[in-house]
């Protein structure tokens, strides 16, 4: 662990680039995808290393779903296959292993053994591990605007604040991510995070992410370090 800089304590990736990596290797999308599993292993323990509390990966948003159907069908049958190869790996590193997002998109089975490795993993605590599967953030927003109105209606003396409405998030209890990072050049947050990502510092890499290694990884965290955070004050 790293303790001469500063350390964010929740760090976020947008996962980008997979497609692009395997077509510049003349292969399918799908082996992008594979190649980027060895990506979230690298930051996953590198994060342990340095002392992150939690790291959240966008795995695959609400529009994902409109992708070609075997794209789907095939990150689907990769999401199954690696909760079983990483068990092995979450608990030697003692990391937590959070799935957030519309659930109830989700097979019966790929669901259950989420909820499995959840549970079996609920009382690491070197490092949360989030991944967002089926999550966009108007998709969040929107769910608990509706639970809190709810709230609200029986009790119309309620007041919210800010504070209050990040109850209802999925986010629940979790701290907004301090540092957001996107892999393989784009430059936008692609309906990700909106409310927890107000004061959240952004990186923008032209890595792909399965070349997204610890080196990168590090470089990003140094970047940080160096960022003079005043959540609209002045110091």
């Amino acid at each position: 662990m790293t303790t001469d800089k500063n350390i964010p304590v929740h760090v976020s990736i947008i996962m980008d680039g997979n497609g692009r990596w395997a077509r510049e290797r003349g292969q399918e999308r799908v082996m992008g995808h594979i190649a980027g599993v060895k990506s979230v292993r690298a930051c996953a323990e590198e994060s342990v290393r340095q002392g992150v509390k939690y790291l959240s990966l966008f795995a695959f948003s609400e529009e994902n779903w409109g992708r070609p159907q075997a794209e789907v069908d095939a990150l689907m049958k990769l999401m199954m296959k690696s909760l079983s190869d990483e068990v092995g790996t979450l608990m030697d590193n003692g990391v937590r292993f959070v799935v957030l997002g519309n659930r109830k998109r989700l097979s019966e089975t790929l669901d259950s053994a989420i909820t499995q490795l959840e549970k079996m993993t609920e009382g690491n605590q070197a490092m949360t591990l989030i991944v967002f599967l089926s999550y966009s953030g108007k998709w969040d927003i929107l769910q608990a605007a509706r639970r809190m109105a709810e709230e609200i209606a029986a009790d119309p003396g309620k007041v919210v604040s800010p504070e209050d409405f990040d109850s209802y998030l999925v986010t629940a209890g979790i701290p907004d991510p301090d540092l957001i990072i996107r892999t393989s050049g784009e430059q936008r947050i692609s309906n990700y995070l909106l409310w927890q990502g107000a004061y959240s510092e952004f990186l923008f890499t032209d890595v792909l992410w399965p070349d997204f290694h610890e080196e990168q990884y590090r470089a990003a965290l140094d970047e940080y370090a160096k960022r003079d955070r005043r959540y609209g004050k002045v110091k």
